[in-house]
C-alpha cells in the first residue's frame, strides 16, 4: 500500500529475470563418511529444490532451485534437452516446455528421469550405474498407488538407490514450523496448502494425516496467472504479445495482495483518488522512436532529398539493365543479318523463324530501332549525373519497354502533400512511454480472490474456506476445536500479503460465537517443505545394518512388498493394506445322470454338480485411501 509521502502514482518496471545455469558442485567429503548422506528432493510442480541432509552449516539451504520443466523438441536427443535453469528465458520455448506433472501428480516419468539426472549431476554424483545415497522425496497427498510404484521402480531399478522415503511436502512444512514453535508431538491441526496447480486441506489428528477427510481444490497459482493474463490481454489488446506468462507471474508474486473484505476493498477502488494512489503502472519495454511524430522543416527536406537520391539510383540502375538487354538483343540480330550477307540462306531463314520474323526488311527495322534505343540509353547515362532532380523523376515515367512496369512516381504528384504548419501552432505530443504502461488496479486483488471464489475462472467448485468448513463439519465439536487451534498456511500461493488476515476473518465468520482458533503462516511457505524434509532425514537416518527403519523403504522392501509399498512416518501419506476377495474359478465336474422309470417311457434327467461360488481366497493387496 502506498503511503502519503509517496508520489501520486507509482511506476514499476518488469524485471524480466533471466536464469543462469546451475554450477556442477563437487561432492563434499563429509557426505561420504561415516555413512552415505541422504539427498533431499522437494519435487514441486512449480519448482524443484534439492540438497544434502547434512548437519554442516553450508548445507542449511537447498543447493539447487529450478523450474520443474524440460524443453526438448520432437526427435531431439536426450543430450539436447534443456532442464530448469538451463533455459534462460522460458517465453521463446513456451510451446516446447514439458513437465512431469498432471496437476500435482507425477505421470510423465520420462521427464522425471531427466529431472533426476539433472539433480544428481549438479550435486556432484559421478558414480556409474548407481546413486549410493538415500533419497527423501516429496509426493502429493493421497498419491495414487500406480504413481508411487512407477517412482519406486525408477529409483530402485534405474538409479539403484539403497533407500527411499516418501513424504507430503505440506506436512514436512507443518512439522518443521511446529518444531520451531516448540510444540510437543503428536501434533493436531489442519493444513491449508496452496501450490502451483491445486490446493489442499489436510487434517492432522494425533500426528497422523486423516486421509479420509483430505480435500483438494483445483485452483492455485497457475489458474490465477492464467486469469490475470486473460484480464490484461482483454484490457490492452494492443499489447497482447508483451503480456507474457512470465511477466504475469511476476505481477502475481510482487504486486498482488489478498483483500481482507473483498467487496469493501472493491468499493475503495471506485474512488479516483484511491485509484490514482494504489494503481501500479507497469512499464513495458518500448523504442523511443515515434513514427509520424513532430518533424522539423529541415528534417522533412532532408528526408525528401534522401528519397530523391534513392529514386535516382533506382532509375540509373534500371537504365543500365535496360541498356544491357537492348545491346544483347541487338548483337543477336546483327549476327542473324551477317548470315544473310555471307549467303547462308538456310540458316538465315531458320533464325528468322526462331525470332518470329517474316522477312529481312522486318529484321532491318528492328535493328534500326534497337540501335536508336541503345544510343539514347548511352546518352542518358552520360548526362544523368548533371540532370536536375525533377528531370530525373520525370524520366522515370517514359516507357522503357512494352512489358515495363508502372512508373515509380507521378510527375504531377506534389512532393509534399501535407501543408506546412506555422511554427507558432502547438502540435500534440504523443507520450510513447505512457502508451506502453499497464495500469494494474483491481486485478491486484481479483486474481488472488479466485482461491476463495473460483467461479470467475469458470471452475464449478467450492472455494478454499468453504471446503474447510465442509471438512470441519465431518468431525465432532471437540475435534473441531483441536483442529482450528492450529490452522497452518503453507505453499507458494499463500505468500500474498493479507492472506493470514483473510483466513482469520473467514474462520471468525464460520466458527461458533466466542470460539477460539489460531492461524499460523509458515516462516518460508515455499521452502519450508525442503527444510522439514531435511530435519526429518537428520533425525531418522537409515540404519547401517540394513534393518527396518521408520519411514525408509529399502530395496529388500521394494522387492518383497512391491513398488506401491509405503513406510509410514509423521509426514507421510497413510498406507492401509486391505484384503480384497478374489473369486477362484471352479473346475468343471462330471454331470451325474439319473434314470427314472415311468408307466409309458423312461425319462432321463441330467443334474449338474453344484459350483462352490462362495469359495474365495483372500489376497493381501496394499492400497492407500485417496
Amino acid at each position: 500500500m502506498a503511503s502519503k509521502g509517496e508520489p501520486v502514482y507509482q511506476i514499476f518496471s518488469f524485471q524480466d529475470c533471466k536464469s543462469s545455469p546451475d554450477p556442477i558442485f563437487e561432492l563434499p567429503a563429509q557426505c561420504l563418511t561415516p555413512s552415505q548422506t541422504p539427498i533431499v528432493i522437494d519435487n514441486g510442480s512449480f519448482q524443484t529444490r534439492a540438497g544434502w541432509a547434512a548437519p554442516a552449516a553450508e548445507f542449511d539451504s537447498p543447493r539447487l532451485l529450478f523450474r520443474s520443466v524440460a524443453a526438448r523438441s520432437r526427435g531431439a536427443a536426450r543430450s539436447e534437452t534443456q532442464i530448469g535453469n538451463d533455459i534462460p528465458n522460458l517465453e521463446p520455448l513456451r510451446w516446447l516446455l514439458k513437465s512431469q506433472f498432471d496437476r500435482n501428480v507425477v505421470v510423465n516419468f520420462e521427464i522425471q528421469e531427466l529431472i533426476f539426472d539433472y539433480v544428481f549431476t549438479h550435486l556432484g554424483i559421478t558414480s556409474e550405474g548407481s546413486v549410493a545415497h538415500p533419497i527423501v522425496l516429496t509426493e502429493a497427498p493421497c498419491n495414487p498407488l500406480h504413481c508411487r510404484q512407477m517412482m519406486s521402480e525408477l529409483l530402485f531399478e534405474c538409479y539403484n538407490i539403497p533407500y527411499v522415503s516418501y513424504g507430503v511436502d505440506s506436512l514436512y512444512s507443518f512439522y518443521h514450523n511446529n518444531t520451531q514453535r516448540n510444540l510437543q508431538p503428536p501434533h493436531t491441526g489442519i493444513v491449508l496448502s496452496s501450490g502451483y496447480h491445486c490446493s489442499h486441506i489436510l487434517p492432522i489428528i494425533n500426528g497422523r494425516l486423516d486421509a479420509v477427510n483430505c480435500k483438494r481444490v483445483n485452483v492455485a497459482g497457475s489458474q490465477a496467472a492464467s486469469y490475470l493474463q486473460r484480464l490484461l490481454q482483454l484490457k490492452y489488446p494492443g499489447h497482447v504479445a508483451a503480456i507474457t506468462l512470465s511477466r504475469v507471474e511476476e505481477l502475481l508474486h510482487e504486486h498482488s495482495y489478498t483483500a481482507v473484505d473483498y467487496h469493501e476493498e472493491l468499493e475503495k477502488w471506485r474512488s479516483p483518488e484511491f485509484y490514482e494512489r494504489e494503481v501500479h503502472r507497469m512499464q513495458l519495454p518500448f523504442s523511443g522512436k515515434v513514427p509520424g511524430g513532430c518533424v522539423s522543416v529541415e528534417e522533412r527536406q532532408e528526408r525528401r532529398a534522401q528519397q530523391l537520391r534513392r529514386l535516382q539510383e533506382i532509375n540509373a540502375r534500371r537504365r543500365e539493365e535496360k541498356l544491357l538487354q537492348d545491346q544483347e538483343r541487338l548483337d543477336r540480330l546483327m549476327a542473324v543479318q551477317e548470315l544473310l550477307e555471307d549467303g547462308l540462306l538456310d540458316q538465315f531463314h531458320k533464325s528468322l523463324v526462331e525470332l518470329n520474323m517474316d522477312s529481312a526488311e522486318e529484321l532491318q527495322s528492328y535493328i534500326n530501332k534497337l540501335q536508336l534505343a541503345v544510343e539514347q540509353g548511352r546518352q542518358k547515362l552520360l548526362h544523368s549525373d548533371g540532370a536536375e532532380g525533377r528531370t530525373e523523376v520525370s524520366e522515370l515515367e517514359h516507357p522503357m519497354d512494352d512489358g515495363d512496369g508502372v512508373a515509380l512516381m507521378d510527375p504531377d504528384f506534389p512532393e509534399d502533400t501535407l501543408p506546412e504548419k506555422p511554427a507558432n501552432v502547438v502540435q500534440p505530443v504523443f507520450n510513447m512511454a505512457e502508451y506502453h504502461q499497464l495500469f494494474v488496479g483491481t486485478e491486484r486483488l481479483r486474481c488472488p480472490e479466485i482461491l476463495f471464489q473460483p467461479s470467475p475462472t469458470g471452475e464449478d467448485q467450492m472455494g478454499l474456506m468453504e471446503t474447510l468448513q465442509y471438512v470441519l463439519a465431518r468431525y465432532t465439536p471437540e475435534q473441531q476445536e483441536a483442529l482450528v487451534s492450529n490452522v497452518f498456511l503453507t505453499g507458494g500461493n499463500m505468500q500474498y500479503p493479507g492472506m493470514k488476515e483473510r483466513v482469520e476473518r473467514e474462520l471468525l465468520a464460520m466458527r461458533p460465537f466466542q470460539s477460539h482458533f489460531k492461524v499460523t503462516m509458515a516462516s518460508q511457505p515455499a521452502l519450508d517443505a525442503w527444510y522439514g524434509a531435511r530435519d526429518w532425514a537428520l533425525q531418522h537416518l537409515p540404519t547401517a545394518g540394513g534393518g527396518a527403519a521408520e519411514g525408509w523403504i529399502s530395496r529388500q522392501d521394494y522387492e518383497e512388498k512391491g513398488g506401491e509399498y509405503l513406510s509410514e512416518h509423521c509426514a507421510s501419506n497413510v498406507f492401509i493394506p486391505m484384503k480384497i476377495a478374489k473369486p477362484v474359478p471352479a473346475r468343471p465336474t462330471e454331470p451325474s445322470v439319473t434314470t427314472s422309470a415311468g408307466s409309458s417311457a423312461a425319462v432321463t434327467t441330467v443334474t449338474p454338480a453344484l459350483t462352490p461360488s462362495c469359495l474365495t481366497v483372500a489376497a493381501d493387496v496394499s492400497v492407500v485411501t485417496s
